[in-house]
């Protein structure tokens, strides 16, 4: 099998830059690894869009198959934890990062990385949630486990990002008045179709962020952006407020005092999918495929294919994404 020829989205580096192009590659050319997996679904996350366009930080060395999200059939597997037929998720860990990814219609892993698809959760579902699912549905359990639903507001900033939208629609099917915000004022329909109670401008939320404190008023904050919206998030949170933190798209850099912790007791919480323990995946995998599922979970999806990906990817980079892309292999 190993000289079986598969369709592969390929980044290389030249003297201009970085492109990409659909390829062909042979099993032969995959990792060494325990798990074959034939790939019927992945998904776009911003990473994705960073590898695809030749960030460093995210893909050292090129040509490389990006795709961070991968569901399909187990192949083979020499560690003998999965069957050939079995049906398993691939999210995370150094998958499409320094490992070839998911757009690509096989991947060989680490038995390691996978799990088997929930029951009540179909292939496309799977990727539909991909990492920005595991990632909203981890932020959601640190919300859950402090803060009720009728504590107060919730605010779910990149409210029309992957994670953002998954976010809103997950803390709604939970009974949680949730509080959307985004940049974008052509969103407000989309987010409150979402589940969201109210939306918030961006420009209009950071006005007052220069005050070490501000008026409190969520019980809690998932947060996908970082930077000037996350420390005014801080500011305004209620006493004893838990606030998720799992983005840095607005900087990497937390202009802040003390004050929100010391004085309101809040906590900020760091959230990182790529290294979340098995034992939690599997929980929050199987929260997300049962009682976390939204309604109409496919009306924020697009489904695009592989000869597709280029402009979609070209459209996160430039903040246009809406909800989330489901790639078809």
């Amino acid at each position: 099998m190993s000289d079986q020829t598969f369709k592969a989205f390929v980044v290389e580096e030249s003297e201009g830059g970085f492109t990409s192009s659909i390829q062909d590659k042979k099993i032969s050319d995959l990792p060494e690894n325990e798990l074959l997996v034939k790939v019927e679904y992945s998904s776009l996350n911003y990473k994705d869009a960073l590898s695809a366009s030749g960030n460093k930080g995210v893909t050292r060395k090129f040509p490389h198959t990006p795709g961070i999200d991968a569901v399909g059939v187990v192949v083979s597997d020499a560690s003998d934890t999965f069957s050939p037929g079995d049906v398993v998720i691939v999210t995370s860990y150094d998958l499409g990062m320094n490992t070839d990814g998911g757009f690509a219609e096989y991947i060989r892993v680490p038995a390691a990385w996978a799990l088997v698809l929930p029951q009540g959760m179909t292939k496309q579902q799977a990727m539909m949630f991909g990492t920005a699912g595991l990632t909203a549905a981890q932020s959601v359990a640190a919300l859950c486990e402090k803060i009720s639903p009728d504590a107060g507001e919730i605010l779910v900033t990149g409210a029309t990002g992957g994670v953002g939208s998954l976010a809103v629609s997950i803390l709604a099917k939970l009974g949680y008045k949730v509080c959307a915000l985004t940049g974008k004022a052509s969103a407000h329909d989309f987010l409150m179709g979402l589940g969201a109670d109210s939306v918030i401008d961006r420009n209009e939320f950071v006005k007052d962020m220069d005050r070490p404190l501000l008026k409190p008023r969520w019980a809690g904050v998932v947060d996908c952006v970082g930077g000037d919206i996350l420390s005014t998030a801080i500011k305004s949170a209620q006493p004893l407020a838990v606030i998720t933190c799992c983005g840095m798209v607005g900087s990497p850099d937390l202009s802040i005092t003390v004050f929100p912790f010391i004085l309101r007791g809040v906590q900020l919480v760091g959230i990182d999918s790529q290294s979340c323990p098995m034992a939690l995946r599997e929980k929050l995998w199987m929260n997300l495929a049962g009682p976390w599922k939204p309604e109409g979970l496919s009306s924020f999806v697009k489904t695009v294919k592989l000869e597709q990906l280029a402009k979609s990817i070209e459209n996160i980079l430039a903040g246009k994404q809406q909800g989330r892309t489901l790639v078809e292999l």
